[in-house]
């Protein structure tokens, strides 16, 4: 059985490889595969299997995909485009014949009104109705999201939003990827959904103090309305179809719709989720 880690080039799929790797799964077993194969030498050098598979070109991923395989498919980055893609990858996967597929999917996908859950809940159907066993990894906001916002912070003292008190239950990347590694090791996982998320919400006045404590100087949250933080965008120059995007999500927040925190992760992984300053000082830009 070959664990196959859809795009490892990526952010998420790298750390879940590294993850496999570090909890004693051999070089072998695992077929690390992204649009670039370049982009994966490092880990072909190390003995990982590597691959070319484009989620946009269906024969890269027949030619990837085998009979019994556990195949990790991390969500496309194409807000809009993600089901089609998506469905190229599932039905390669029931052609196919894998063991079963894990899937990387967005907070209570199949009931939340956030913004980004419609692409997710069409997938999640699409997995269920293939018939092949699966597991959900409903992955939470991650913490390296507001990296950003550091340099922000140290320019501005102050980051501004308009999610009012709403609050957000993240993680670091790694913590998702290691629950990943878990799945895709593990047993009993079979037909299972997992709401993950970080062990703490944070406020964005925490999210404020967590900058201010890397950059060494004060940082204010500043509440923005929903319409001043659209004219402010706008002022940037962003487009309409953006700053839609970005005020919605703000909604969202404010909401509570990134605030829960089941525990699932935690229970995952085995150890506390990474706190909010540590997974920012981490994913901080370097400074000269």
């Amino acid at each position: 059985m070959t664990l196959v880690v859809t795009g490892a080039t990526g952010h998420l799929g790298r750390l879940v490889v590294e993850s496999l790797l570090a909890r004693g799964t051999a070089p072998a077993d695992i077929l690390a595969t992204g649009r670039s194969v370049d982009k994966l030498a490092d880990f072909a050098a190390r003995g990982v299997k590597v691959a070319a598979l484009d989620y946009s070109k269906p024969d890269t991923i027949t030619a990837a995909l085998s009979a019994g395989d556990t195949v990790l498919l991390v969500s496309a980055s194409e807000p809009g485009n993600r089901v089609g893609l998506h469905t190229a990858v599932i039905s390669a996967a029931k052609e196919a014949g894998v063991a079963r597929i894990v899937y990387t999917s967005a907070p209570k996908a199949t009931t939340s009104s956030l913004i980004l859950a419609p692409d997710h809940k069409a997938t999640e159907e699409l997995i269920t109705e293939s018939g092949l066993p699966f597991t959900i990894l409903r992955n939470g906001w991650y913490t390296e999201n507001y990296a950003g916002e550091i340099e922000k912070g140290r320019e501005n003292g102050a980051i501004v939003a308009s999610v009012g008190d709403g609050r957000v239950a993240s993680a670091s990347r790694k913590d998702y990827a290691d629950a990943a590694a878990v799945v895709l090791t593990g047993t009993g996982f079979e037909n299972q959904v997992f709401e993950l998320s970080g062990d703490v919400a944070w406020s964005f006045d925490d999210l404020a103090a967590a900058i201010a404590g890397i950059v060494g100087s004060d940082v204010a949250y500043e509440r923005l309305t929903p319409e001043a933080h659209a004219e402010l965008l706008k002022s940037f120059g962003l487009d309409e179809g953006t700053i839609g995007f970005v005020v919605a999500l703000d909604g969202n927040i404010r909401d509570g719709l990134l605030a829960d925190t089941s525990g699932d992760l935690a229970r995952l992984i085995g150890r506390p989720t990474t706190p909010l300053a540590e997974g920012l000082s981490a994913a901080a830009p370097a400074t000269h």
